[in-house]
């Protein structure tokens, strides 16, 4: 930031290509200047629509084949090696009933890992079909023809844009270096319906400062939208002083 001129690392700001030193800075620098904030944003945003144009949907077959393939997997025994088995030519001796019990135990433990493991291969697959849902709804408000964007500059120097496509009465909201919420607490995003209340419409990544969020339920003829710090997990009403409020593109 020495040398080079702050008004050209807008770019370089939103690909997040700047040490962290001359972002720093820069973040300064859009602090007071609103001209560089504003093309920060609307970089911002295209950066993610284009993103988000390489999203792959997975084949409908990988669930199957998860699945499958957890079924041929030989669990090892608790003490980490497998039953070799009986030597050929010479008879098994006939065991203890105290090593009966420790067979039948190591074949619980070895049941209880397939398990554990069929369970897990399950939420991941939840998860990522989740995901994917949410990405190609992100994707799809983005690139609707009817697509209107707002951003707006806010007081900690990140920004927020919010993306509304009407026809499909949906909406997307963009944020930029959001500072992380405080221990135990989330931002939460808010339908403004025409001045008459706040609908909850979802919650963002409290780890994450640069996300894209589909917004949950239908824009239905609300004017606006907020976001506020709440509890983690969220709340029914706002409980605190919004921290970003926008206006829907007309």
């Amino acid at each position: 930031m020495t040398t080079a001129d702050p008004h050209r690392l807008t770019g370089a700001y939103a690909l997040h290509a700047l040490p962290d030193d001359e972002r720093d800075a820069f973040e300064r620098h859009l602090s007071g200047c609103e001209a560089c904030a504003e093309e920060a944003a609307e970089l911002s945003a295209t950066a993610a629509r284009l993103g988000l144009g390489t999203v792959v949907t997975p084949p409908a077959a990988l669930r199957e084949r998860v699945l499958r393939r957890i079924t041929t997997v030989r669990q090892q025994s608790p003490g980490g090696r497998a039953d070799p088995g009986p030597v050929r030519g010479r008879p098994r001796a006939r065991p203890l009933s105290r090593w009966t019990l420790a067979a039948c135990l190591a074949a619980a433990a070895a049941l209880g890992g397939a398990v554990w493991q069929y369970e897990r291969a399950e939420d991941a697959l939840r998860e990522a079909r989740r995901a994917e849902r949410t990405s190609g709804g992100i994707a799809a408000v983005l690139a609707a023809p009817d697509a209107r964007t707002r951003t707006v500059v806010l007081g900690d120097g990140s920004t927020g844009t919010v993306v509304v496509s009407r026809s499909r009465d949906e909406a997307v909201f963009m944020a930029s270096g959001m500072p992380r919420p405080p221990g135990g607490k989330v931002y939460q995003l808010w339908f403004d319906d025409g001045g008459t209340g706040m609908r909850p419409a979802g919650l963002m990544d409290p780890g994450r400062a640069d996300q894209a969020v589909l917004l949950r339920g239908a824009v239905d003829g609300a004017s606006g939208m907020g976001v506020t710090v709440e509890p983690a997990g969220g709340s029914a009403r706002p409980t605190s002083a919004p921290v970003a409020v926008l206006a829907f593109p007309a």
